[in-house]
């Protein structure tokens, strides 16, 4: 189920546990990834090498001394040290899984994490037996214990109780009328003109309002939820030229260089690992 590039390798696969929750092993020699969002909670375990990645404006090296975990629609880009491969396993929960690990922690909320560098090595080794176990193991009851167990020490440790700083109302509005815009009309080409009319502002005051409220530019934000919205037609077997229009690319090669850039991986390669998942 892995495949290939330039010495790069990824496996990818869906949980049978949890639904919306998906799982990536991935073996990097060489990458950049540009600045994206995930519509995800992700949570990473190095297992060897490291990174540095930078979120909400800090910069921080993650390793196996360190576990990664970024909330929904962060912000983020990351630089592999020089000549240092980079392993490591990451789970992926879409909101049904969010909500799914809430009702059996019995939360309303999942937690909002102030920090995406978490020094717990107690923790790392909890999430790294749950994902090989998830990978490798037929023990349903043991795989859901071990996912309450895990989710359980994360959220006590170090959630905030759902106390995400708050941006101002204003901008906050502004912001979601936007992304609601996007998300409706990816598929179409929207311009920064347009979406300073629908904002109200100039495109100036456009991106620096979604900078200071998301972390990313209009545009890196929508390539975001194209992305998104390529993964989802990567998994039904359409021709690639196809997916990647109805995605809101312009061309296959637009496609695959974002997706490769963001990810690391070809949306061909995606493609695959998930059938084979």
């Amino acid at each position: 189920m892995a495949r290939r590039d330039t010495g790069n390798r990824t496996t990818y696969w869906q949980s049978k546990r949890i639904a919306g929750m998906s799982l990536l092993r991935a073996d990097f020699v060489s990458h950049q990834f540009g600045p994206h969002t995930h519509d995800a909670f992700v949570i990473a375990v190095t297992e060897a090498g490291g990174a540095e990645i930078s979120s909400r404006g800090i910069t921080d090296k993650v390793g196996t001394a360190t576990l990664f975990v970024s909330n929904p629609e962060e912000g983020q880009s990351a630089r592999m040290d020089d000549g240092e491969p980079w392993r490591y396993r990451a789970f992926y929960l879409t909101r049904p899984a969010i909500d799914a690990v809430g009702q059996c922690l019995g939360v309303e909320a999942t937690p909002y994490f102030m920090r995406n560098m978490l020094n717990d090595t107690d923790l790392i080794d909890r999430f790294s037996r749950l994902h090989h176990v998830l990978e490798t193991d037929n023990d349903d009851m043991y795989a859901d214990e071990l996912a309450v167990d895990a989710f359980s020490h994360l959220f006590r440790r170090h959630g905030s109780g759902g106390g995400r700083p708050e941006q101002a109302p204003a901008s906050r509005a502004i912001a979601a009328r936007i992304i609601e815009l996007m998300n409706a009309r990816y598929s179409d080409n929207l311009g920064l003109d347009e979406l300073a009319v629908a904002a109200g502002l100039t495109r100036f005051q456009l991106i620096g309002l979604f900078k200071r409220a998301i972390g990313l530019t209009p545009h890196a934000y929508l390539i975001h939820v194209r992305l998104n919205a390529a993964c989802r037609l990567l998994k039904r077997g359409l021709p690639l030229a196809e997916r990647a229009l109805a995605a809101g690319f312009c061309d296959q090669s637009a496609l695959t260089r974002h997706f490769k850039r963001c990810y690391g991986i070809t949306p061909r390669q995606f493609a695959a690992a998930a059938r084979a998942g």
